[in-house]
């Protein structure tokens, strides 16, 4: 595997690559690498002749009182973790190297993708990631794009960017990695003592109970949410956001769809956790 920091030798080796006939896969990570963008790599490795992966915690899309100082940084420790799967390229570039002195250019997103949801509480936060994701993509230039489903709304955000861009690279999105108890698997997770994990299992609980209530249309959508808001507040110390949307749109819903996603975002103790499930007419 080859470490590259600099954004224009990598796009010059991947020109070479592509020149070559050979597809490229690109996993976009902030670092804190855990088995769920492990399942990216895996995901490229089958799908591609070569594998690039990206470790760059991006300040754009962090807004004031944010964890950008604290958000773990465990590059080593990466490292070999990518090296055991076999990954070809690892680009580390520098804050300047994306963002040199005089930068200018942002990416907007409609305000009803990206001031819903997370957005709500995170203004920026959306512009910062189409910003950071059209640089990465240009820079790699990937066939297929690996994205995991935890982060919802920034999948929704993203392939709407590629679609609305006209953008030829294909995105791929991966189930969500859990624990074995059912945790979603987060860089955040680190952050939570044994007894704040224990708590944030209820998260998981939630979600899928609420699924099950509607696909069994044991309760309406009034009442699932009302359930599951009620069953998070005893665990949780505060609930963002617990909506029941339209994947595509992120529009909330009152009524069955062939297809929905339920979303939360929640904080136990000081760490911030999102998570989520899609219902689908075929799950019943």
């Amino acid at each position: 595997m080859k470490l590259i920091r600099d954004p224009k030798k990598l796009q010059q080796i991947l020109q070479k690559e592509r020149a070559r006939g050979k597809s490229v896969g690109f996993i976009p990570t902030m670092g804190a690498l855990h088995e769920g963008h492990l399942s990216l790599v895996r995901a490229s490795s089958r799908e591609n002749d070569v594998t690039v992966v990206s470790i760059f915690v991006n300040p754009t899309q962090f807004g004031l009182n944010e964890d950008f100082s604290k958000y773990p940084r465990v590059l080593r420790t990466d490292i070999k973790m990518l090296r055991t799967l076999k990954a070809d390229y690892l680009f580390c570039p520098s804050v300047s190297a994306m963002y040199p002195e005089g930068y200018a250019t942002f990416v907007d997103v409609s305000p009803r993708l990206a001031n819903v949801l997370c957005g709500k509480f995170r203004p920026g936060h959306f512009r910062g990631v189409a910003t950071v994701v059209v640089k990465l993509l240009n820079i790699t230039g990937p066939c297929r794009l690996y994205l995991g489903a935890k982060d919802f709304q920034q999948v929704t955000v993203i392939s709407q960017l590629v679609r609305d861009l006209n953008m030829k690279t294909q995105v791929r999105v991966m189930p969500t990695v859990r624990e074995k108890d059912g945790l979603a698997m987060s860089s955040r997770n680190r952050f939570l003592s044994p007894g704040e994990r224990d708590r944030a299992l209820t998260i998981s609980r939630v979600l899928f109970a609420c699924k099950k209530n509607l696909l069994r249309e044991k309760m309406g959508f009034v009442a699932s949410r009302r359930r599951a808001l009620s069953e998070l507040k005893r665990s949780v110390e505060r609930v963002q956001y617990f909506e029941i949307v339209d994947p595509r749109t992120l529009a909330p819903v009152k009524k069955y769809q062939e297809k929905m996603a339920v979303l939360t975002a929640c904080f136990v103790g000081k760490t911030r956790l999102i998570d989520n499930v899609i219902i689908r007419n075929s799950d019943k």
